[in-house]
């Protein structure tokens, strides 16, 4: 049987007489195994720290690459915030200018409704005047026909000033919708503002009730609006209403005004007041 601890020609064992004859050296087959070995040791050795070395080479660039990125971050983050702030700060500052302008306007705007409050409190009583007088003259028979006679004949006056008042409101309900419409442009709206003012220019009674200058009034100070969904053009507004109203009155006080000149004047007939 073989034996297994020492098979034969398994083990490359030196021959006997010193392995020096003609069969060869063993040790040369040991020499020819190990040194291959030793390379791959050595190449394994090398490529091993080789690539350590890239790889911590590698790690540092990255490293750097990140601490720059963070410290890029880091300056755009504060300028950023730097930046912010100011524009927070500039907001801040225009909204406070806003605030105080809008209360200047309410101030405004609250003096001038009160003025003309007062002014239309004097026009009412001017006018209740005015009609106590006419009872008082239509009572005295013959006067009380001069009275309406001279009434009479200012009527036509009146009621040309009456839908003319009528046309601008329609005009001023038409501005103000331009004024609180989101779709409207300004330019539109500043075209409607300045035909207004040249058609009342034209006309006798912008003259003599001072159209211009209180429709001025009216287009600086009148910044009222109803609910976005209102549907309503004749919502809009606050301070042209109420001039409205006094436009009236004073045509009203205007008319019997100018009755009663006619009448104290010896003047039955109506001086002409419009073309």
């Amino acid at each position: 049987m073989n034996n297994l601890n020492d098979p034969p020609r398994w083990n490359i064992q030196p021959q006997p007489g010193g392995g020096r004859a003609g069969g060869g050296d063993g040790n040369q087959w040991n020499y020819a195994l190990l040194v291959p070995m030793l390379g791959l040791a050595a190449f394994r050795w090398i490529w091993t720290r080789e690539s350590q070395r890239e790889i911590q080479n590698i790690k540092a660039q990255c490293e750097k690459d990140v601490s720059a990125m963070r410290s890029e971050m880091e300056v755009r983050y504060r300028e950023t915030l730097t930046e912010r702030s100011r524009a927070a700060a500039r907001l801040e500052l225009e909204l406070e200018k806003e605030k105080q302008r809008v209360t200047g306007y309410k101030q405004a705007l609250v003096s001038q409704s009160q003025q003309l409050m007062d002014e239309r409190k004097q026009l009412h009583q001017e006018r209740e005047a005015l009609e106590k007088e006419k009872q008082k003259l239509v009572k005295s028979g013959a006067a009380g026909a001069v009275l309406h006679q001279a009434l009479e004949q200012e009527e036509g006056w009146h009621l040309r000033a009456m839908a003319t008042l009528k046309e601008i409101e329609g005009q001023l309900v038409e501005r103000q919708d331009a004024y609180c419409s989101y779709l409207q442009p300004r330019e539109q709206r500043l075209e409607m503002e300045k035909n207004m003012l040249l058609k009342v220019v034209k006309q006798p009674i912008g003259g003599e009730l001072d159209l211009e200058k209180d429709l001025k009034v009216i287009f600086k100070k009148d910044k009222h609006c109803a609910d976005f969904r209102n549907m309503d053009k004749r919502k809009n507004g606050e301070l042209m209403w109420l001039y409205l109203k006094y436009w009236q009155l004073q045509v009203t006080v205007q008319k019997h005004k100018s009755a009663e000149e006619a009448i104290l004047g010896g003047k039955i007939q109506s001086h002409t007041k419009w073309p």
